[in-house]
């Protein structure tokens, strides 16, 4: 099944015993076999979605070709394999080139997939996603690419230190050289200027840059796998950002803040439940991750501890740069959160969160809705003159 044998095969065939070797069957075999698996898994799933059958699902037939061995796996004592899937179409970070910089690991290509997918939803604007633990520690778009690094590298500058990053659109010098003294350990992006490949190169011989290989597009329709002990959870993938918009308070959510909001969706479908995202408008039209929590047991938490003493902390940052004459740090920082929208990934189970978004000066909230409690969670809205958005 592949020509690069051939030449083996004539040469034990072109011995004296005239015939090849047991060793070199098994090896053939094994290629022939995982070959026409995959032959069989490609008509497998066509058929899949030509037939319907009412209340079964079809067989998940899935064959790919040989994987490359990677160092370890998610950890030192772990071995693993990366196989890519030959019917991807859209660009990818298991296709991408590898233009420069050490070989990719495990955590490498996880943490880049999670880097592409968050950029992708802010395409065709030049944008930026910051990834650290597969979460977006930073993310922000800008009238350049290089102001969005910038925006996005501010949102944390403690844990975008040995992040992987993507870009929107090409790398040029101007972003090449914010990477300067910043730790990088992989840049992915649709492509380089010739300029900025040879500075990103010159910089260090560890950095990885990847470029895609296809266009860079918002995600369209596929499904994804998910292997637990003993089996496989498949669903479609996660392209939409809001079913509906609701504003259920007494205040108005202004429809300039929208655009803000709809960011905010965006940045928090990335990051692990329960999430929680303060984002801002940072210049006009440029939109900026301003304090996240992930990955909390409960959402206030992730309001109360981590979303907003990070933009607490970016605040304090920004009020110390802007020298922000004539202005308290107290009334610079409350300026900006009143202008801030807090968006949540899954409902408000209680008021509760809506007593520390108020006690943190936010007046703008977006959120799904659909908790028993939705009446409480108005209610408290309209008690802080909260405006609330509710999406589906």
């Amino acid at each position: 099944t592949d020509p690069a044998d051939y030449a083996r095969v004539l040469a034990e065939l072109g011995g004296p015993d005239g015939d090849t070797t047991p060793a070199l069957r098994l090896e053939l075999a094994r290629k022939v076999f995982a070959q026409q698996a995959r032959y069989d898994a490609a008509i497998a799933q066509y058929l899949s979605t030509q037939v319907e059958t009412a209340g079964a699902a079809a067989p998940l037939v899935l064959a790919l070709p040989a994987g490359e061995k990677l160092r370890y796996g998610e950890n030192p004592h772990q071995e693993a394999v990366f196989y890519k899937d030959p019917r991807a179409a859209e660009a990818c970070v298991a296709h991408a080139e590898i233009l420069h910089g050490k070989e990719m690991s495990y955590n490498n290509y996880v943490d880049g997939d999670a880097a592409l997918e968050a950029v992708r939803d802010l395409c065709p604007a030049p944008a930026c996603a910051v990834i650290k633990h597969n979460n977006p520690c930073g993310y922000a778009t800008g009238r350049t690419l290089a102001e969005a690094f910038e925006a996005a590298w501010q949102g944390d500058i403690v844990s975008a230190f040995g992040s992987v990053i993507a870009t929107s659109v090409p790398v040029d010098l101007a972003t090449a050289k914010l990477t300067e003294n910043r730790f990088i350990e992989v840049l992915i992006a649709p492509d380089y200027d010739a300029d900025a490949l040879e500075f990103l190169r010159a910089k260090s011989k560890n950095l990885r840059l990847l470029k895609l290989t296809a266009p860079l597009r918002p995600a369209g329709s596929c499904r994804e796998v998910k292997q637990i002990n003993g089996g496989l959870l498949v669903q479609d993938k996660d392209v939409e950002t809001l079913a509906h918009w609701m504003n259920p308070t007494a205040s108005p959510f202004p429809e300039e803040k929208r655009p803000l909001a709809e960011f905010g969706i965006k940045a928090g479908k990335f990051v692990k439940s329960n999430a929680i995202v303060i984002v801002r408008e940072y210049a006009p039209g440029s939109f900026m991750l301003l304090g996240m929590g992930a990955g909390q047991p409960n959402r206030v938490d992730s309001l109360r501890k981590l979303a907003v003493p990070k933009a607490e902390e970016n605040i304090a940052r920004l009020f110390e740069s802007s020298k922000a004459y004539g202005t308290s740090p107290k009334e610079f920082r409350d300026q900006i959160m009143r202008d801030c929208v807090l968006v949540s990934d899954a409902f408000f189970p209680f008021a509760d969160n809506i007593d520390q978004a108020a006690e943190a000066g936010l007046r703008f909230v977006v959120q799904p809705g659909g908790s028993k409690k939705d009446e409480a969670v108005i209610a408290a809205c309209d008690q802080y003159g909260i405006a609330m958005a509710v999406t589906g």
